[in-house]
């Protein structure tokens, strides 16, 4: 049998009255890989069950500035859910989207639950197989060593929280 812990927004630290929050749960996800199976499913059982979820394709309005509005639907989140794939580091705005996760998680207590489709999360922690080769390719394509050590310290971080979920075969869900 399976433990489950109720959260209560009373618990986090930075939730306050004055802070608006227009989402409880922000969904991080390569989109190629798994927008329409589990991030998808994910998305309409959090909805359904009265959660507010940001999801990219369906809150961002046409014609904003996308960059800030994804940081601030980060930051203005209670809950991240990371769902890491075989693409993920491939994609720098994942990445970016995770430095902005880890960092409202450190000065906030941001929640971070990171869900592994069909990827072991010592790759993601150690950044090795499809890690190792896309964080390659970006140091090649010109990334700053800074921008690259913060995008390994921040999958080692979020990969290394104490709640999330190793799902096998995620990709027919």
């Amino acid at each position: 049998m399976a433990a489950y812990t109720r959260i209560q927004a009373s618990s986090f630290s930075f939730y306050s009255s004055a802070t608006r929050r227009r989402h409880d749960v922000f969904l991080s996800f390569r989109g190629e890989d798994t927008r329409h199976n589990i991030t998808e499913n994910l998305h309409k059982a959090l909805v359904d069950a009265g959660v507010p979820t940001f999801k990219d394709d369906v809150n961002l309005q046409k014609g904003n500035e996308i960059a800030s509005d994804l940081l601030k639907a980060i930051q203005t989140s209670r809950i991240a859910i990371i769902v890491f794939s075989n693409n993920y580091a491939s994609s720098s705005w994942c990445l970016d989207e995770l430095v902005k996760i880890v960092e409202c998680n450190r000065e906030a207590g941001q929640v971070i639950l990171p869900i592994f489709c069909d990827v072991d999360p010592c790759d993601v922690q150690q950044q090795m197989g499809t890690f190792s080769e896309a964080l390659a390719v970006h140091e090649r394509s010109g990334r700053t060593q800074d921008k690259l050590e913060a995008w390994k310290v921040s999958l080692t971080e979020a990969a290394s929280q104490p709640y999330g979920f190793d799902m096998q075969d995620a990709a027919t869900w």
